[in-house]
C-alpha cells in the first residue's frame, strides 16, 4: 500500500535493486540520466501504476513532483546533504496530502556513518549560531570570538 521513492547515487545499485524487485514481482520503474521520457515515468508513478520508483540521485534531484510518494529511502548516503534534501523534497510538494516517511540507510562503522555524524554536528552548530544571532536581534552578525565560542 506504500508509494516509495528509492534514491541511490549509483545506477548499478539501482539495477541490483530492480532485479530484486522483479524477482519478488514488485512493480517498479527507474529513472537515471539515461532514461527517456521522464514525464511519462513520473506520470506512471503519480497515477499509481507502480508502487516503487527507483531514482538516481542526480537524475531525480530537480524538476520532479512526486506527491504520490509517502516513503522516501536514501539507499546510500550522499555526502552533500543539500543534494539529498533536494531529492527528498520531490515528495514534499504542493498537493501532498499524506505524511512522508524518510529513511536513510547507513552501515555501521563506515566512513559514511562518520560523515553523517559530522553533518549532524555541523547542522547543530549552524542552529546554535542562528539562535545566538536571533537572541541578539541581529541577522547572523556574530564576531569571530562568538563563532569560535560555539565550537568549544
Amino acid at each position: 500500500g506504500r508509494s516509495v521513492l528509492v534514491f541511490s547515487q549509483f545506477t548499478r545499485m539501482l539495477d541490483r535493486l530492480a532485479a530484486d524487485l522483479k524477482k519478488h514481482k514488485i512493480p517498479h520503474i527507474m529513472l537515471t540520466g539515461a532514461s527517456k521520457n521522464r514525464g511519462a515515468l513520473v506520470k506512471r508513478f503519480q497515477d499509481g501504476e507502480v508502487p516503487v520508483f527507483l531514482i538516481s540521485l542526480k537524475a531525480g534531484g530537480t524538476g520532479l513532483n512526486l506527491t504520490r510518494a509517502d516513503t522516501v529511502i536514501h539507499y546510500d548516503p550522499w555526502w552533500n546533504s543539500a543534494a539529498e534534501a533536494q531529492a527528498t523534497d520531490r515528495a514534499y510538494r504542493i498537493g501532498q496530502t499524506r505524511p512522508v516517511f524518510v529513511y536513510k540507510l547507513l552501515a555501521e562503522n563506515t566512513v559514511e556513518e562518520k560523515i553523517h555524524a559530522l553533518q549532524l554536528h555541523k547542522r547543530e552548530l549552524l542552529q546554535q549560531i542562528y539562535n545566538v544571532a536571533e537572541a541578539k536581534t541581529q541577522k547572523l552578525a556574530l564576531d569571530n570570538a562568538a563563532l569560535l565560542a560555539l565550537l568549544d
